[in-house]
This record gives C-alpha cells, structure tokens and sequence, in this order.
C-alpha cells in the first residue's frame, strides 16, 4: 500500500505524468491520504517503526502537494466588463436536456459545450438562437461534437488540433478582443496516455501564443493541477478561476459521488486580465460532470 502511493506522490513530486496508472491516479491525488493514513495506523499497531516514519513522510509530501498550484495576483487596471462563464461536457448529448435551464436561469455571456453531438448542437440552435446569435462550432458525432455559445460577437479561429473537437474564437468584449479557446483532450485511459499528453501540449502551444492577448481557455481538460501537464498549460500564465475563487479542490468528475469524492477536471482559465468574483458546480442529469459556472471581469491593462 505504501510503495503505491509512494510511487505517486514520488511522480508528483518529480513532475512527470509518468505511464498508467499512475497517470489516472494523480488525478485523485488528496485521497491518497485515506489508504496512507492507514497504512500509518498499521505500522503503529504492529510497531514498525521504519513504516511509521515511511508513512509520515507520505503523508507530509501529500500535504504539501495538495496545496493550490499556480498564481493568484489580481489585475491592476481598471475594471472594463463583467461576464458570466458556463462550460459543460454534457457526455454524448444526454446532459443537454438539464443544461438548457441552467442556461436560461444564469444567461451566462459566454459557454463552452463539450461532447454536443448533433442532436444536442440542434437542441441548442433550436432554444438559444435568438439569444445567443454567435456561435462557433466542430459539428461531429458522439464525444467528437463541441460548440462555442455567445452574447458577444465571434470571429472563428483554427482552434486545437484534437481527437475530439476544440473550436477557438476571437470575442468582442466592448471593442476589447478576447481569445476563447475550448479544451476537450484525449481521457488519459490505459493505451492512450500518449495522446492525452500530446493534446494537452497543444492546448499549452495555443495559450503561450496568445501574444498579450486576453484569453479564456475553458472546458474538460481531463487532468487536475496534480498532472503535470496541466500545470504547464498554467506556468504560460493563465490562472484557474475556481481556485481564484477559493474553490481550487471542488471536484467535477465523476458527478455520482461528488462532492464527496471526485477530481476537479473542468476548468475555466483566464489569463491575468481577469479577476474572478465567484464559481459555482452545477450538477445536470443525463452527464458525468459537474458543469462550472464562473463570474469574471475584464481589466484595462495595468
């Protein structure tokens, strides 16, 4: 038990991703504390004293990684526009039923839908195409379909390269141009740690290449900050907005068991010409997901 979790907390700290399963098990890497704690509690009953101190070395490296990673300065300038931020994988289309109330009751500025195949990418035409005229999309089956919605005014970029799709734009945020990027890479399943690894890279490529430019990076990026792939797509600047706004361990996935137990694998990134004002998880019938809502404002550079 503990050279499981030794091996993973030793990845961690060496930043690396490593191979499955170490991959997957980073993802949920606070509740290695439980199976520790006990292995602990073991080898204070049998009075083993090299696991004792083994145990609580595991223990005191778990602590210190569960602390938030990356930066939380606040913008300097003066505050330009608020906006409102939903994204949601609605698995396949079958959440789509539940996330058109939850659009109609917050009337998010901008969201960013991943898995929304063809059934859902009508559904969505069908009761917000007057209220969300802009939209940008990669229309295909299954979990490959992903749509961009907005109040706001879009030009279409390239997006990212991906096995599943990833649409970018360009929004009008009151005459200030914004990037908006949505993140649906490759799961890290056994056999596919590659590709997962790969899709992440470009999401880094397409964040470091913004050149100043604001920039809102949101969607399933099927990792957490304990993945260190993750973590570069942080380091190029961009700040997770649910630790922002003090919810940097909420889990999102798998919707069943949280908030009791899960991984924060949905995320909305911005970069620091936002501040964050709050974020909430949705839970929506028919996904695996908790949809995450976030509130935001634009700042003149300062």
């Amino acid at each position: 038990m503990l050279a499981a979790t030794s091996t993973v907390v030793a990845c961690r700290a060496a930043g690396t991703d490593a191979l499955t399963p170490v991959t997957q098990l980073l993802a949920f890497l606070p509740w290695l504390l439980v199976p520790t704690a006990f292995a602990l509690l073991l080898a204070l009953l049998a009075r083993w004293r090299p696991g004792m101190v083994w145990a609580l070395l595991v223990l005191a490296f778990l602590a210190w990684f569960i602390e938030p990673y990356g930066r939380v300065d606040e913008p300097g300038g003066a505050p330009l526009a608020e906006l409102t931020v939903l994204t949601s994988n609605v698995e396949f289309g079958r959440g789509t039923p539940a996330l058109v109330p939850e659009i109609r009751r917050h009337r998010p500025d901008i969201v960013f839908v991943e898995e929304c195949e063809y059934t859902c990418q009508a559904t969505l035409r069908r009761e917000f195409g007057t209220g969300y005229p802009y939209r940008q999309a990669v229309v295909a089956g299954g979990s490959e379909g992903s749509l961009v919605l907005s109040r706001l005014p879009l030009t279409g970029t390239a997006g990212v390269r991906g096995e599943m799709g990833m649409p970018g734009a360009v929004a009008d945020v009151r005459g200030h141009p914004v990037r908006l990027q949505l993140a649906h890479p490759m799961p890290p399943l056994p056999g596919q740690v590659g590709v997962w690894r790969r899709e992440l890279g470009r999401l880094r490529e397409a964040a470091a290449a913004r050149s100043g430019a604001p920039m809102i990076l949101a969607g399933d990026f099927n990792s957490s900050q304990d993945h260190a792939a993750f973590r570069r797509i942080l380091d190029t600047g961009l700040r997770d907005t649910a630790r922002l706004a003090g919810h940097d361990r909420t889990p999102s996935w798998p919707s069943r068991t949280t908030p009791v137990f899960g991984a924060q694998i949905d995320h909305v990134l911005v970069t620091r010409d936002f501040s964050a004002n709050g974020a909430r998880f949705l839970k929506l019938a028919g996904t695996d997901h908790r949809a995450l809502l976030v509130d935001i404002t634009l700042h003149r550079p300062g």
